[in-house]
């Protein structure tokens, strides 16, 4: 019997997955599994029952994830299952910005209770009239909105770097794809980024960058905040090169700016009934994947490595990445008939289909030795 802890409301249509071999308890110290969502973990104490997190979502800087490699605890988050909910917030995002609707709401609030509010609004309307997104420009950093923008009637350029073969062949045809940022920008009326916040990319938005875009650009960021500079961001949107900025992130330096020009949304982006079940169902099935048969799928701190369902008994062990060689000869020995093993980084991951004991394996640099009866 697997246990599982959580760490933040979760969907029960995830929770429902858990089979009669699972049971939620509410000490995560006696967890094998934890699900969770923005809790943060860092000051946390990681119990010797852990063997996987599953992040329901697709951020993971709430979890020490070095710290997890180095315990032998194997980290899952939950990619794309809640690109829609964000794509669509992207495009409310990009359509107030379009139509200047957060002003024009705030505005028409002031006047409530007012003598002849309907007058005053047919009378002050026009400061706020805005364009439409219909034959306008978009460059997208990522994919997400991409094909969403052309049934809009928007030209549509994608940045290469960050797309995927798969993701390229479900481009729509009239998307057009730059090798080059630098070919990008001068020709976009909206940018939009749609990337993870890495070491690469971190403030890859920045004094450079705008000095390459159009004057007036309207920029949407639904990653992280991390990915903008913000002190040049203020800078470019003082001098009028940024338009209007519209973030689902933002940190202290954004939001104390206070500026009409920049839309904050308070991080809505998979806040969805429809993302909050897909995101639950994935992380739930990740770890339940791991827990039982051992396979390691959307790991952010393990390679990824499966031989599919269970049969038999199999051996799973977490290494140093310069152990591995040693497991998989003492693997070789034991007559493994199926051997699976990847590195990432400083580590390995090693799974085979043999029977074996703990000690068998336990070779300098391993760290966790599991066996899947």
């Amino acid at each position: 019997m697997y246990k599982i802890g959580t760490l933040n409301k979760i969907s029960p249509v995830g929770l429902g997955r858990l089979t009669d071999n699972y049971t939620v308890v509410e000490d995560v110290n006696d967890a094998n599994g934890i699900i969770l969502r923005s809790y943060d973990m860092h000051e946390m104490e990681l119990s010797e029952n852990l063997l996987a997190v599953g992040r329901a979502g697709a951020g993971v800087n709430n979890i020490p994830l070095d710290k997890c490699a180095e315990a032998g605890i194997v980290v899952f988050n939950s990619p794309g299952a809640n690109a829609n909910a964000v794509k669509e917030l992207c495009l409310a995002g990009m359509i107030m910005a379009a139509r200047n609707i957060p002003a024009g709401l705030a505005w028409a609030k002031t006047l409530v209770g007012s003598e002849g509010v309907g007058k005053q609004i047919e009378k002050g309307k026009g400061q706020f009239a805005g364009t439409e997104i219909m034959g306008k420009t978009l460059g997208v950093i990522g994919r997400l909105v991409a094909n969403a923008c052309v049934g809009l009637g928007m030209n549509v350029i994608g940045y290469d770097a960050f797309l995927t073969d798969a993701a390229k062949a479900d481009l729509d045809p009239l998307i057009t794809v730059v090798d080059n940022l630098s070919d990008m920008y001068p020709q976009c009326d909206y940018i939009s980024i749609h990337v993870p916040a890495n070491d690469a990319t971190k403030g890859m938005i920045n004094a450079a960058a705008f000095a390459q875009m159009k004057d007036g650009v309207k920029f949407m960021n639904f990653s992280r905040d991390k990915l903008m500079n913000d002190d040049d961001l203020l800078a470019a949107l003082e001098s009028g090169k940024v338009g209007t900025y519209v973030t689902d992130f933002a940190d202290d330096t954004v939001l104390n700016a206070d500026r009409p020009d920049i839309i904050v949304l308070p991080h809505l982006g998979a806040s969805s009934a429809e993302a909050e079940d897909n995101c639950a169902v994935m992380a739930v099935n990740e770890v339940m994947d791991y827990l039982e048969n051992g396979n390691i799928v959307n790991s952010v701190n393990m390679p990824a490595v499966s031989l599919g369902t269970k049969s038999g008994p199999r051996v799973s062990v977490i290494a140093k990445a310069d152990a591995a060689a040693a497991v998989l000869a003492k693997l070789a020995d034991l007559g493994a008939a199926n051997v699976a093993s990847a590195t990432r980084g400083d580590y390995a991951y090693v799974l085979a289909e043999v029977e074996a004991d703990e000690a068998a394996v336990a070779v300098d640099g391993v760290i966790r030795v599991r066996i899947l009866k």
